[in-house]
């Protein structure tokens, strides 16, 4: 089995370097976990609110490493046939037909139930190969020539009879078809699964992988996410998005704001010339980074004063 080393990662600082470089701002933690991943050959369980990037840190990964994404969804019901692979029924039936109409040819020269027997043993049983395979995420990442980055994404929102099934594949990189037996992975991949917490997810799995959670940044991450993602925006305008978004985080509501939340409402502000926080503009776009009306109702109640708050913060 062969190994992705064609990048190499010589430092923690190069991989939060490199990262940066793409766009996708980590911390220390973020890029020493994603280090030792790459050089152990461990796969990342990353676990986290939605929207805070995990799942761009597995595509970020993919094109720092110049290799395919291959993505795995989960939900409720996946099974080895989506995950893995199905085989192709219907051209199994016109095998089956090909074979019948050619059986006589076979058995020519057969003398008695042995020989016939013999004859068709002698030919390759295609029925059950590769080539009535329909590969799904798992089968391909095992078969990418020259490796790829792994993404199982929202791996709690399966069942614990997949997340049983994703054991060999974790440990080994490796898993068993009963008609073909052990498929190896030409090339570990690298995986990333990623988690919201929904569920509880299994003692096996996670002794398998590194564990990495991404909290809800900081004012001072967040401003640093906001350069490189909305370069365009004024740095005053951009402290206060990130003043306000982190008071924001305080409240009690059913969907806190993201980090991809935030970067909409720069975007918003942005496409609509504003130069600072305004607590007109803020209730007419805060839709952008709540997503409940009573989540909108809450904050409106304090919007005057979180504005003033973030004005301050800002230096203004």
């Amino acid at each position: 089995m062969k190994e992705l080393r064609e990048t190499h990662f010589s430092s923690i600082a190069e991989v939060a370097s490199a990262f940066e470089r793409q766009g996708y701002i980590c911390d220390e933690r973020i890029a020493t976990c994603v280090y030792l991943a790459h050089n152990l050959e461990k796969p990342v369980l990353v676990e986290g609110p939605a929207g805070v990037g995990k799942t761009e840190l597995a595509k970020t990964c993919a094109t720092l490493l110049d290799v395919p994404l291959v993505r795995l969804q989960c939900y409720e019901g996946l099974d080895e046939s989506k995950a893995l692979y199905e085989w192709k029924y219907a051209k199994q039936l016109l095998y089956t037909q090909l074979l019948k109409d050619k059986l006589g040819e076979l058995l020519d020269g057969a003398q008695g139930l042995r020989a016939s027997m013999d004859k068709i043993h002698a030919h390759e049983d295609l029925f059950y190969s590769e080539h009535f395979l329909e590969p799904r995420p798992l089968y391909r990442a095992l078969h990418e020539p020259g490796g790829c980055v792994l993404l199982i994404d929202e791996i709690d929102k399966s069942d614990q009879e997949f997340e049983a099934f994703l054991l060999e594949v974790l440990s080994d990189f490796q898993v068993s078809i009963p008609e073909l037996g052990t498929i190896a992975a030409r090339v570990k991949p690298m995986v990333f699964l990623t988690s919201n917490n929904s569920r509880e997810l299994g003692d096996a799995l996670k002794r398998r992988c590194l564990h990495l959670h991404i909290p809800y940044p900081d004012a001072a991450l967040e401003r640093r996410i906001l350069a490189t993602r909305v370069p365009e925006l004024d740095a005053r305008l951009r402290r206060q998005i990130a003043a306000f978004v982190e008071q924001l985080r305080v409240l009690d509501l059913k969907k806190v704001p993201s980090i991809s939340e935030t970067i909409d409402w720069a975007r918003t502000l942005l496409l609509l010339h504003a130069t600072e926080l305004e607590p007109a503009m803020v209730k007419n776009t805060l839709n952008t980074l709540l997503k409940f009306e009573t989540d909108i109702e809450a904050a409106g109640e304090q919007l005057r004063g979180f504005v003033d708050k973030a004005r301050q913060a800002a230096g203004g």
